[in-house]
C-alpha cells in the first residue's frame, strides 16, 4: 500500500508537499481546478525540483480544460525534472467544469483524450483529431531535454462509471476514485477495466492498482465524529458530496443518489440554496466556493456523522483506520491519498504519518 497526500495547491504555500517526502509519504497528489486553486503544474515544478525521492504528479488534472497534446506535453515537462516518479491522475473536469457552469466531458470524448495522451507519454506517434481535422502528431525533440518520455508516466483515471472504468482498462495503468466504494464495488470495478483492456488488446498486469481519495482524521481520546476538530479536518471535501448530488440532481431531475440516512442534511441543503435567492446561471460561482479547501461556515451544520460515513471518509482510532485500509487492500486498494482541509493539512499528514503508517 503507498500513502499519498494532495492539498488544494497553492503558490504561496508549494512547500506542504515538499514535507510529504520529510513524512515519509510515498507520493504528493495535486489538484486541478482554474478557478479555484493554483495551476497544478506550476506547483509540480516546484515540488519535484525540490525533493529527490517523493512520486509527483497531478491529482487529478482535468482534460475538459487542455488539449491532449498540452496536457501531454505539461506532464512530460514535469517529468524532466523528476523522471521515473513522476506519474499524472486525469479526470473528466467535475469540478473544474462545474465551477464555470459546464458539464464534465462526455465518455467517448474523455476515452480518446486517454488515447492521445498516453501515446505521446510512451514516445510513439498518434492519430489526433482538432476541430473535425485528424493529423498525425508526435513530440517532434524528445531527446532536447524539453521533455521526459523514456520513463513513461503512469496514467491514473478518474473513473466510476462504465464507459470511464473501460476507458481506464484501456489506457491507464490505475484508476482513482473516492474511498466510499465498497469491496464489492471495487472487484466489479477491476472486472469492468478488464473487459476494456480486452477490447483493444492489452493485458492489463495482475495488480491494476486502485487509487483511494479521501479525507481523514485520526481521531483522539474521547472524539467522535461528531468532534469539532474532525469536522475541521475533513468538513471542506466532505461537502462537496453535497455540491456533487446537488449538480447531478439539476442534470437529472433526480435525487435518487442520495442516501437515505442522509435525507436531513439534503433537504436542509436545499433550503439553503433557496435561502442563496442567486439566479441560476451564477449558481455554479456559489455552490463550489471552498471546495476542498475550506468550510464555508453556513454550510459546517451539514457536516454530520451521517455525512461523514456516506462519504467514506477515513476517520477512526488508529486501529479502526488500519482495519479497514486492510480490507480495503484485500480488495484490490494499492495508494490511499488523503485530502484534508487546506487549514489543517500539516496537522492530517503529521498525525497519519506518527499513528497510522509504522502501523501499517
Amino acid at each position: 500500500m503507498r500513502f499519498a497526500g494532495a492539498a488544494a495547491p497553492n503558490m504561496a504555500d508549494w512547500r506542504l508537499f515538499v514535507e510529504l517526502e520529510e513524512l515519509g509519504f510515498d507520493s504528493a497528489w495535486v489538484p486541478d481546478s482554474q478557478m479555484i486553486w493554483s495551476d497544478p503544474f506550476a506547483v509540480l515544478a516546484l515540488v519535484a525540483a525540490n525533493t529527490s525521492r517523493i512520486r509527483v504528479g497531478t491529482g487529478v488534472v482535468t482534460a475538459p480544460t487542455r488539449l491532449a497534446p498540452v496536457t501531454a506535453h505539461a506532464i512530460a515537462s514535469i517529468n524532466q525534472l523528476a523522471p521515473g516518479r513522476t506519474f499524472m491522475g486525469i479526470g473528466s473536469g467535475h469540478t473544474s467544469m462545474r465551477a464555470m457552469g459546464f458539464e464534465t466531458m462526455k465518455g467517448p470524448a474523455f476515452r480518446d483524450y486517454l488515447r492521445v495522451v498516453r501515446a505521446l507519454l510512451h514516445g510513439e506517434e498518434v492519430d489526433y483529431t482538432y476541430e473535425g481535422e485528424t493529423r498525425p502528431i508526435r513530440f517532434l525533440h524528445p531527446d532536447q531535454g524539453y521533455i521526459e518520455t523514456d520513463h513513461p508516466v503512469e496514467i491514473y483515471v478518474g473513473a466510476d462509471g462504465p464507459i470511464a472504468l473501460k476507458a481506464a482498462g484501456a489506457y491507464g495503468d490505475g484508476r482513482i476514485s473516492s474511498l466510499d466504494a465498497t469491496p464489492d464495488r471495487m472487484v466489479g470495478a477491476l472486472a469492468m477495466a478488464r473487459q476494456g483492456a480486452e477490447a483493444v488488446g492489452r493485458a492489463l498486469p495482475d495488480e491494476f492498482p486502485a487509487i483511494g481519495l479521501t479525507p481523514c482524521c485520526v481521531l483522539r481520546p474521547g472524539e467522535t465524529l461528531a468532534s469539532e476538530r474532525v469536522v475541521d479536518q475533513v468538513g471542506a471535501t466532505v461537502v462537496g458530496m453535497l455540491h456533487m448530488w446537488y449538480e447531478l440532481y439539476m442534470t437529472y431531475g433526480s435525487d435518487a443518489v442520495v442516501p437515505e440516512a442522509c435525507r436531513d442534511e439534503w433537504e436542509r441543503y436545499l433550503r439553503l440554496i433557496d435561502g442563496w435567492n442567486l439566479p441560476k446561471e451564477k449558481l455554479h460561482q456559489r455552490l463550489h466556493l471552498g471546495h476542498a479547501t475550506f468550510l464555508v461556515p453556513e454550510e459546517r451544520p451539514l457536516i454530520t456523522p451521517a455525512l461523514i460515513r456516506a462519504s467514506g471518509a477515513l476517520v477512526g482510532e488508529p486501529d479502526e483506520i488500519v482495519a479497514r485500509l486492510r480490507e480495503q487492500e484485500a480488495a484490490g486498494l494499492r495508494e490511499l491519498v488523503l485530502l484534508p482541509s487546506l487549514a489543517d493539512a500539516r496537522d492530517v499528514f503529521r498525525d497519519f504519518a506518527r499513528e497510522i503508517m509504522p502501523r501499517y
